[in-house]
């Protein structure tokens, strides 16, 4: 499948190898499946073992963020610039929509969204993208949260590494609907069908030492 201004192409490395119709490289579905995720899930190889790092992110257009100490050894190995040899990298982010019961063992399952994003990471040095990546990773927990707290300083800044990684061999992933059960088990007794799985916010807890006249911020409010 070649790419087009509302899809990604499809790769040897983005197209499943079981279940290839629940593929899917629109870009809208991508970004959404994204921007309703708090952790992603970071794959590199370091010393020739597989690593797996949860971690926050955020979204920028086509671009994804990750940041760390600047100790971490990922990021390190991400280099530093645009012309660093960077880190190999596949970041995942997965929702589960619902417990698929099935009259038999084998056709259990989940509803899902998912995407897979592959590429190379690099470290963001630039100080107008690093300001633009560190903001988006605030906005992706609480839209609207990084004009309403203190930027870094410098101090913080120095100790904060940012990688990007663009959005160009990804696709998505999704099961909608209910078991898949065999003919011949049709008849057995067992329940069988969807359990949804359904997230949500509880009422924002002020902290301990909060001033009382500081009002509770309407972006969260809404939530």
């Amino acid at each position: 499948m070649s790419a087009t201004p509302e899809t990604y192409a499809a790769t040897e490395r983005t197209v499943p190898t079981r279940s290839r119709h629940r593929a899917s490289y629109d870009k809208d579905l991508v970004h959404a499946i994204l921007d309703e995720a708090y952790v992603c899930h970071l794959g590199f190889v370091r010393d020739g073992a597989p690593v797996v790092l949860p971690t926050l992110f955020g979204r920028v257009g086509e671009r994804l963020y990750v940041h760390g100490s600047t100790g971490s050894r990922p990021l390190r190995a991400a280099g530093d610039g645009a012309t660093a040899p960077g880190l190999p990298v596949c970041l995942t982010v997965t929702h589960v929509d619902g417990l698929v019961l099935a009259r038999s063992a084998f056709h259990h399952s989940l509803n899902y969204r998912s995407v897979v994003v592959h590429g190379t990471a690099r470290q963001v040095t630039d100080p107008e993208e690093l300001r633009t990546a560190l903001d988006a990773l605030v906005d992706h927990v609480v839209p609207g949260r990084s004009a309403d707290s203190r930027p870094g300083n410098a101090k913080e800044l120095a100790a904060t590494s940012v990688i990007r990684l663009d959005l160009d061999e990804v696709s998505a992933k999704v099961r909608t609907g209910g078991p898949n059960d065999d003919p011949e088990d049709l008849g057995l007794p067992y329940w069988s069908g969807v359990v949804p799985v359904r997230g949500g916010y509880g009422t924002p807890v002020p902290a301990d030492d909060l001033d009382p006249s500081v009002a509770l911020p309407g972006y969260l409010a809404s939530l």
